[in-house]
């Protein structure tokens, strides 16, 4: 005679339904989004994209949203390279990054508008050119990129 607790028991595990003590007492799963505290911008425009595994849309969704807070924030009416060479340019920022007192803050200007200027090129223009199709880490990676690019914007010296 089969034993009816040993047969759920067993019905249960092969359908996934069952928890081990182990399973029970481990965290709950973390989404990505919070486990790397992205910033506010990048969950408003990808999360929902990421969620339903569209990660290069995300991710040029995310680059796209940058983009457009720079033409906003300084005035210039262009995108992508261009935009940011101008908007970050270190001789006459439209974007200050730092107070520009020293030869550091200048090195610093000049870094990150290369770095603000790369993320377009390299990250957000394959995405809006061709299509492609992302890993989910590697769309993680992008996204925490664009993240600290928006807190950099968000930590600005007042003008």
């Amino acid at each position: 005679m089969v034993d009816p607790l040993a047969h759920f028991q067993a019905l249960a595990e092969r359908t996934g339904a069952f928890v081990t003590s182990e399973e029970a007492t481990q965290e709950p799963l973390v989404h990505p989004f919070e486990q790397r505290n992205f910033h506010p911008q990048i969950v408003s425009v990808s999360r929902k994209l990421f969620d339903d595994g569209h990660y290069s849309q995300a991710t040029f969704e995310a680059l796209k949203r940058l983009d457009r807070e720079v033409s906003k924030l300084s005035g210039v009416q262009e995108s992508g390279f261009k935009l940011m060479m101008q908007a970050f340019n270190e001789a006459k920022p439209l974007l200050k990054l730092n107070k520009l007192q020293n030869a550091s803050d200048q090195d610093e200007q000049l870094g990150m508008k290369h770095i603000f200027a790369g993320a377009m090129s390299a990250i957000r223009n394959p995405r809006a050119h061709e299509v492609l199709t992302d890993q989910i880490d590697l769309c993680l990676d992008h996204l925490s990129v664009a993240s600290c690019l928006f807190r950099v914007l968000d930590a600005r010296p007042p003008a």
